[in-house]
């Protein structure tokens, strides 16, 4: 019987980002975050409309300077769940399917997380040239095999 290979801990949450990206209601981009600390998930989030109004998938798509505005991104979504739910997440890892867009990364950084992982690079570069500055380890996973 072949030994099987465990998954390393970054491709472990990345995953769980992946598979968090499926519940996404936008169909221009499906992504997923997972917020992290000590190797335990303290919340997730994905890409979806403001709770209890239509989603893109049934109603289309609010498109203005070529983006979709009717939903909130992932990122933000996992850091308001865990402010609902009472989670602190200053000194956390994000783990992200694509990198944070320049509001994303505002929330990101004066929620106090201190490491975000990307799993493709997305539009903006804004956040991972700041990153330093904001105090903010920012890592590209896509050029690790995961």
């Amino acid at each position: 019987m072949a030994e099987r290979k465990r998954a390393d801990w970054h491709t472990y949450f990345m995953d769980i980002a992946r598979v968090v990206a499926t519940r996404s209601t936008c169909p221009r981009k499906h992504v997923g975050a997972v917020i992290v600390r000590d190797r335990t998930i303290l919340s997730t989030g994905y890409n979806g409309s403001v709770r209890g109004l239509p989603h893109c998938d049934e109603v289309g798509c609010d498109i203005v300077d070529g983006h979709c505005v009717r939903t909130v991104h992932a990122e933000a979504n996992a850091i308001i769940q865990a402010a609902r739910n009472g989670v602190e997440i200053a000194g956390a890892e994000l783990y992200t399917t694509a990198s944070p867009c320049w509001n994303c990364f505002k929330l990101i950084a004066n929620s106090g997380i201190a490491r975000v992982y990307f799993g493709e690079f997305y539009r903006d570069d804004r956040c991972i040239h700041l990153a330093d500055a904001a105090g903010i380890e920012v890592v590209d996973l896509s050029k690790e095999s995961l």
